[in-house]
């Protein structure tokens, strides 16, 4: 049974910083690219970041230059190291896993999804 288990989420004052994590189980997890998505309330779902199996990292154009994406496929686990929080940041962070992906940025192309932690940004 393949698992994605978000953590790392919780308050953080405008200009801070938040590490989550993603840990995998139940999958190969060095054959699939792996992406984070967030869905802030009465929004639709927005991609921010994938890192592919071969380690090539995308960004949405709101987080480039103040999230970073990275993977350890010994630990099978998917981080995302976020700066300069913005209270816009402020949403449901959802990890996924993709094994066949023609556009990183499409949500629907990814196969497994986690059940999200809450990022929130405020004074």
């Amino acid at each position: 049974q393949v698992q994605l288990v978000e953590s790392g989420g919780g308050l953080v004052q405008p200009g801070g910083s938040l590490r989550l994590s993603c840990a995998t189980s139940g999958l190969t997890f060095s054959s699939y690219h792996m992406g984070w998505f967030r869905q802030a309330a009465g929004k639709e779902r927005e991609f921010v970041a994938t890192v592919s199996r071969r380690d090539n990292t995308y960004y949405a154009d709101s987080v480039k230059g103040r999230f970073t994406i990275s993977r350890d496929n010994a630990k099978n686990t998917v981080y995302l190291q976020m700066n300069s929080l913005k209270p816009e940041d402020t949403a449901v962070y959802y990890c996924a896993a993709g094994l066949y992906i023609v556009s990183m940025s499409r949500g629907s192309e990814y196969l497994y999804w986690g059940q999200g932690t809450q990022v929130t940004v405020s004074s």
